[in-house]
């Protein structure tokens, strides 16, 4: 396993860390990365785009003019597609967007970005983020110190309150959950930076999946 430093955010070394190869030393997937990632984009989409046709548009119930001898071509509705003021032939009607995606998939592209980022040594660990009160400039004085730089990706444990408020007016860095780490906000980030607690393991995965089946076993026990 590949060893990284762990930093203090006021600078210095608190000793170092393995991380999993599982994680961040596979060979990243580009075809899967793309594929959910467009998974993802699509299920952003609110899909409630909308045109009326032409049995939807008001009017258009008395036919314009007499059947013959007009010269002109017939016509039986003022609401048709190629009249101005017509409805729409075959325009966009709300849907859903979202996609199926297997999650070993998800979790194969997501271990393939942060492959990615681990390479180009862009995966920082700090041991812990410890702000006495909500403060955004002591937030930037932290990540330059720890030479996070570019658009930045910060993993914080939501209970870390000061350290969301003081993270998250900062330009290029965003913000987020271990549990809603995504391939998307990795590939559009230039340095991830995780803490000791919340780095990300293979044995983490195993232990859940250990938690989910139990839990499914107990639901399917009879009284």
């Amino acid at each position: 396993m590949a060893k990284t430093d762990v930093l203090k955010a006021t600078g210095g070394k608190a000793g170092s860390v393995e991380l999993d190869d599982h994680v961040f030393g596979i060979e990243p997937n580009v075809s899967v990365m793309h594929q959910v990632v467009n998974a993802q984009l699509a299920g952003k989409r609110s899909g409630t785009h909308n045109t009326k046709t032409r049995a939807e548009v008001r009017g258009g119930g008395a036919k314009p003019w007499k059947q013959k001898g007009t010269g002109r071509a017939r016509a039986g509705s003022s609401r048709i597609p190629q009249w101005r003021g017509g409805g729409v032939a075959m325009g966009p009607k709300p849907r859903d967007y979202s996609q199926k995606t297997p999650k070993k998939m998800k979790r194969l592209a997501l271990y393939s970005a942060l492959s990615d980022r681990a390479s180009e040594k862009n995966i920082l660990v700090v041991e812990n983020w410890s702000f006495e009160q909500p403060k955004t400039k002591d937030a930037e004085e932290a990540l330059t110190t720890i030479g996070a730089e570019g658009k930045i990706l910060l993993v914080v444990d939501e209970a870390n309150v000061n350290a969301w408020k003081s993270f998250r007016n900062l330009t290029n860095t965003h913000v987020i959950s271990p549990d809603q780490l995504n391939v998307f906000d990795v590939l559009t980030s230039d340095m991830v930076v995780f803490t000791k607690e919340n780095l990300p393991t293979s044995v983490t995965r195993t232990s859940e999946k250990t938690e989910d089946a139990i839990s499914s076993e107990g639901e399917s026990e009879e009284p």
